[in-house]
């Protein structure tokens, strides 16, 4: 039986859980303002990595893809970062990196972790920094080892579609696939960079992006890559869409709100023991009891109620109000309502005050709070003052101007592990890197973790290509500073791996 596909949007847009009901017919987004054409601007710098001055050129600007006949469909904007003293590029890998929404720029990539520029927030990245927030050299940056380029797709940051083409074309889960793989093929052709590694990474609904990527790039262009990185990511919408009939989300989400849970100090213990703990009890006895639904005994329930209590802080009367089911939304209003606060859902180790005491769910998420207004004016101060580089229209650091999305799952939930997994199997060599934030919940790394298991269609001696790393902060864990130093040597150690 299919389920009918529930709307999800990732990143820092608004997580929609609701009742499944069948996709209405799309209306078309409103006619975006042609792109300005705005020469692109180079520069040159340095940035100090592990002790080492690494001299760079940046370039900002946008590159315009063509349909068949020669006309432009959409200028996509980008800034890329190469290395100037490489002796030979062809053996320089180089990383696209992408964000999620769908309508989100790659702001947060950009200067959150991988640029050679970062906006840092003060403390462990709970609390905002005071405006306004700039950029500063980022020594963490993994340029001394490839290559950068950050890509915003079509109506995100200063992308948009030309004149005579429809926004909406590129506004779904195939076609925002097309669009940037054709933006990946023009970049490499220009750049001569062919016969250079190649990788991608995306954060949050980016995830669904490079799995699909990683397909049309080897199928459509015989580009075949040597990395895919899911950072936060997702690649099966069920993990994060609990229904009636659809436990799932439920048991993946659990692991993370035992971590949430120890780091506000509501369970006591070892952490990595209770989040293990939590895991096997996920996927073992909690996920069999939920299988049973009324059909489950008293005694069962009460002794499932009592566990859960014991790995989440929330007492075992309320979980069994809740027939064993608490989504992470109502676990953030939840977990600290005794000391008047909410707890952010991009990661839950932010805990902010309430304006709604007795809400039933949290009346806003601090999480983004802190971040969307720092990223935005060092994202634009950055590009302005620092890259040279200026638009009339607005850089759209979110936007919701992309739906209605089009998810081409025809009633089914969007799912591209297959996708993923087919091009592991038609090209042996391709590695997978996931990393997840044990306070994410918005992207919980059970989730991914269950797909991965359950890419039934890869070959097990190709299995071995992938590999998962944790870490203690949440969906943008790189916030957190030694979550940013780790984050640079898994990847460092990933890409240098990958050496022939």
């Amino acid at each position: 039986m299919r389920r009918f596909l529930v709307p999800v949007f990732i990143g820092f847009n608004t997580l929609f859980l609701g009742a499944a009901e069948p996709e209405k017919p799309a209306e078309e987004a409103p006619k975006e303002t042609p792109p300005v054409v705005v020469a692109s601007v180079v520069r040159e710098s340095s940035v100090t990595i592990d002790g080492k001055k690494i001299p760079y050129k940046v370039t900002t600007g946008k590159l315009q893809l063509k349909q068949d006949d020669g006309k432009a469909r959409a200028s996509i904007f980008h800034v890329s970062y190469e290395r100037t003293d490489t002796k030979d590029v062809s053996t320089r890998p180089v990383m696209f990196a992408f964000n999620g929404g769908p309508g989100s720029s790659a702001v947060w990539l950009h200067i959150g972790v991988l640029g050679p520029k970062i906006l840092k927030l003060p403390g462990d990245g709970t609390q905002a920094p005071f405006p306004p927030a700039r950029v500063a050299e980022n020594p963490l940056s993994i340029l001394d080892v490839c290559d950068l380029v950050f890509v915003d797709p079509v109506s995100t940051g200063y992308s948009r579609a030309e004149k005579d083409a429809k926004p909406g074309d590129f506004h779904g889960v195939d076609g925002d696939i097309e669009s940037v793989g054709d933006f990946i093929r023009r970049w490499i052709s220009e750049h001569d960079r062919w016969a250079s590694p190649k990788y991608i990474l995306g954060e949050s609904y980016g995830g669904i992006r490079v799995a699909g990527l990683s397909s049309h790039l080897q199928s459509r262009y015989g580009m075949s890559l040597n990395g895919v990185v899911l950072l936060s990511s997702l690649l099966d919408f069920a993990t994060l869409q609990p229904a009636q009939g659809n436990d799932l989300a439920y048991i993946v989400y659990l692991p993370s709100l035992t971590g949430v849970a120890y780091f506000h100090k509501k369970i006591q213990g070892d952490r990595d023991k209770l989040i293990k703990e939590s895991t096997d009890f996920a996927f073992g006895d909690y996920a069999a009891a939920l299988l049973k639904g009324v059909d489950l005994d008293d005694a069962t329930r009460t002794k499932v109620a009592a566990k859960l209590a014991g790995l989440t802080g929330i007492d075992a009367d309320t979980w069994l109000a809740h027939d064993l089911r608490l989504d992470s939304t109502f676990f953030r209003a939840e977990l600290l309502r005794k000391e008047g606060k909410v707890i952010g859902r991009f990661d839950g180790r932010v805990a902010w005050g309430t304006t709604d005491k007795a809400g039933a769910f949290p009346d806003y998420d601090p999480s983004y709070s802190l971040a969307y207004g720092a990223f935005s004016t060092a994202m634009l101060d950055y590009l302005g003052r620092d890259l040279g580089y200026k638009e009339d229209q607005p850089y759209e650091i979110l936007t919701g101007k992309v739906q209605p999305w089009q998810w081409n799952a025809n009633n089914e939930i969007v799912n591209l592990s297959d996708r993923l997994a087919s091009a592991m199997r038609d090209n042996p060599h391709l590695r997978v890197l996931v990393m997840g934030g044990r306070t994410d919940l918005a992207t919980p790394p059970a989730g991914v973790a269950f797909s991965v298991r359950h890419m039934l269609n890869l070959p097990e001696d190709v299995r071995k290509n992938i590999s998962s790393t944790f870490f203690d902060g949440g969906h943008m864990f790189y916030l957190n500073p030694p979550d940013l130093i780790k984050c640079r040597t898994d990847l460092v150690d990933f890409i240098q791996a990958g050496k022939p």
